[in-house]
Parts: C-alpha cells; sequence; structure tokens
C-alpha cells in the first residue's frame, strides 16, 4: 500500500535528520545512556538545525508550517536509529502548543525566539507525588501578592520530562479553591523561570527506560512569578490542559507505531544475521511466521498513525479518536516490541542490543499521556456506554 501522508518536504527533512543522527547521535549515544541525560549543549544543535521553530511563526523565528508531519518523521527516524533526542519531544511536542494557544503577543515576543534556538529549554509540570491522573487533586498553589505584581508558588511536582535542563516551566498550580459543583475550578498555567529564588530541582528520577530524557522532580518555596507570566486566564487551566491532550496522545500514539517498526527491522537483521543448527535463524519457519504477524501488526499501526496524523493536521481530531489512536499504537508496539525480542534471544536483554532499550523505552507508553484504561474509559464514553 502507496503512503501519502508524507511529501517531497518531509522526506528531504528525513534525509537531513538521518544524516544528523548518524553524525551526531549514534556516535556518543552510549555515553548519554551512562550520564541519563543527553547534554544540554545537544539542543542548541537542534535549535540551529531548525527541529524546534518548525510550527513556530515566522516573526519569532520559526519556519510557520502548521503541521504535525515532520514531527512525525523525527519519531520514525529516532527509533529507526535506536536513539532518543533526551527530553526535547516535550519541549516541541507539549510546551509549545501552550505557548501558541495562550501567548500574549508581548508574551510570544519574550519566549518564542529563545525556544527557537534552544536557548530556552520548556518544560510542563502537571503531575504531583500524590496526584497522577486525577489532576483536579493538585495541591501546588500560586496566591497573588497584596501589590497584585506576582504570585507566590507553593508545592512540588514529579514525573517532569525535561526538568534538568529546563530553563522555563510550564506549571499547573492552585490559584483558587475547587467548587462543590467544579473540582477542577481554580486551576492556573504559569511559565515560571527556573533560575527564580525558592525553584529547586530534586532529584533526576531513575527510570526503567528512556534514560536519555532528564525526568525530575521539582520543588517551589515561595517562588515569586511575574503576573506577565500567567498563561491564559487565570483558574481556566484545566480546560486549556484538556485542549492539548489530543495532541500529545497523538504524539504518544505515533511514536509507539514507530517503535514497532523499529522493532521489526532490528529482528529482521538480527535474524538474518545470526546463525543456529547451521542456519541462519531467518530461515526457521517460526521466524517467518512471528515476523510476518509482526508486520502485519505494524502495517494496522500506520494506518491509523497516519490517519491520526491528517485529522490533527485538519483540526478534526476529537478526543476520542485520539484515544482509540493511543490505545490501538501502544498496544501493538507491545506485543510487537516483545515478540521481535524473544527472536534475539538471549541477546535481546542484553542493553547493548537496541531492542533491549527499545522494549524498556516502550513501556511508559501505555501509562503516561493516559493510561490504557483510561483511553478505554474515554472510548466507551464516546460510544454512549
Amino acid at each position: 500500500m502507496r503512503r501519502t501522508v508524507f511529501n517531497e518536504d518531509h522526506e528531504a527533512f528525513r534525509e537531513t535528520i538521518r544524516a544528523f543522527i548518524e553524525a551526531e547521535v549514534v556516535p556518543v549515544y552510549d555515553e548519554w545512556l551512562a550520564a541519563g541525560q543527553a547534554p544540554r549543549d545537544f539542543y542548541y544543535k537542534l535549535g540551529e538545525l531548525g527541529v524546534f521553530g518548525i510550527s513556530v511563526p515566522e516573526e519569532f523565528g520559526g519556519a510557520g508550517l502548521d503541521t504535525h508531519k515532520f514531527e512525525a518523521v523525527l519519531y520514525e527516524e529516532t527509533a529507526r536509529a535506536g536513539v532518543a533526542f533526551g527530553g526535547s519531544g516535550v519541549h516541541v511536542l507539549l510546551a509549545l502548543p501552550y505557548i501558541k494557544m495562550l501567548a500574549t503577543d508581548e508574551q510570544k515576543k519574550r519566549y518564542l525566539p529563545k525556544f527557537v534556538t534552544g536557548e530556552e529549554m520548556w518544560a510542563i509540570a502537571m503531575t504531583e507525588p500524590g496526584t497522577g491522573s486525577d489532576l483536579a487533586g493538585m495541591k501546588t498553589t500560586a496566591r497573588l501578592s497584596e501589590d497584585g505584581t506576582h504570585y507566590v508558588l507553593n508545592g512540588a511536582k514529579t514525573f517532569i520530562t525535561g526538568g534538568v535542563h529546563a530553563d522555563r516551566v510550564i506549571v499547573c498550580a492552585r490559584t483558587a479553591a475547587p467548587t462543590a459543583e467544579d473540582r477542577r475550578h481554580g486551576i492556573s498555567l504559569f511559565a515560571v523561570d527556573t533560575k527564580s529564588e525558592g525553584y529547586s530541582v530534586g532529584r533526576k528520577l531513575d527510570k526503567l527506560g528512556l534514560k536519555t530524557s532528564d525526568t525530575a522532580e521539582l520543588a517551589f518555596v515561595d517562588v515569586k512569578v511575574p503576573v506577565e507570566d500567567l498563561l491564559g486566564e487565570e483558574n481556566k487551566g484545566f480546560s486549556y490542559l484538556g485542549h492539548n491532550l489530543a495532541s500529545e496522545r497523538w504524539g504518544i500514539a505515533f511514536g509507539a507505531y514507530a517503535q514497532a517498526k523499529a522493532a521489526v527491522r532490528f529482528a529482521k537483521q538480527y535474524v538474518q544475521e545470526r546463525t543456529v543448527f547451521g542456519k541462519p535463524v531467518a530461515h526457521f519457519q517460526n521466524t517467518k511466521f512471528e515476523l510476518a504477524a509482526c508486520q502485519a501488526e505494524v502495517d494496522a499501526a500506520e494506518a491509523v498513525a497516519d490517519r491520526a496524523t491528517e485529522a490533527l493536521d485538519a483540526g478534526e481530531l476529537t478526543p476520542a479518536e485520539a484515544a482509540s489512536a493511543k490505545l490501538f499504537c501502544t498496544e501493538v508496539a507491545h506485543r510487537v516490541i516483545d515478540r521481535c525480542l524473544q527472536l534475539h534471544g538471549g541477546y535481546g536483554y542484553m542493553n547493548e542490543y537496541p531492542i533491549a532499550r527499545l522494549y524498556a523505552d516502550n513501556r511508559v507508553n501505555r501509562i503516561y499521556g493516559g493510561t490504557s484504561e483510561i483511553m478505554k474509559t474515554i472510548i466507551a464514553k464516546d460510544m454512549g456506554l
């Protein structure tokens, strides 16, 4: 089946990214894994390459392209090479939509030029130690000062990807108490400067996978946030968070599909090279059947991911459709990567092989951005159940 989601511009971008990965990432990736994060200066290179500015308006230094297809190419190419770009995905996929949607013209002039170059890396802080999917239960507070010039931020966040290197973090905090009618009322968003007094980065978390992304705990003790750094309207933060969930879940779905596709590539290469009982592993019927079944699942996931991409670019991807794409693609990736690791035998369990790292990296896809169970709830509700 001929794929139609990408055009010549996307394929030219793919060639550029593939060459960049081979030159700038693959030779040093083991060092990143050992350090548990990509180096800060790597993000300047991504800025120079134009990765951060694809959908940023031209007046702020970007390319002004209103599409997610270049991000899709990034997912495919990093998965193909068995690498990741550290925590930079949060910078573009999660933080940028809030800036574009909520920032005033004055804020965009301050934020976006440095965003594009990588001079200011962004993250987003929603989850708290005692609050996961139930964001309405967050305890972090931001109280307006008596003179009205700033908010005073107090609280803690956890599982913040990009939290170590971040220069600004979109922090979700309570500016008012919830009401009896609406637990979600009273949440606001702030673009917090990480150099602010009272802001601190706690542990860099030791995760099962995604070893090159700097995931951290954050703490705020009487952090003064200028009123000029409030994003959007006060107390309407929860509705803003819901608005961008579709694009976030698309990103997870597409990334999972790309990982599954890469797993088949890694397994095919391995079984053609590995010999047992005097024959390449690829010659055995079980190997052929397993890879054929995996390829069929990847083909289906690709169709779902591509359809979601087109819908997202057209502004038509509904919450239920995004949930469906995420559920399907992440579950496919789980099955395919597991079977491809099995074909590697004992070597599949060794971290020096990309399939092992892929196995660990993939596991979180069914958790973050909303668990598979939450996705099923959303889909069922859309079905009228």
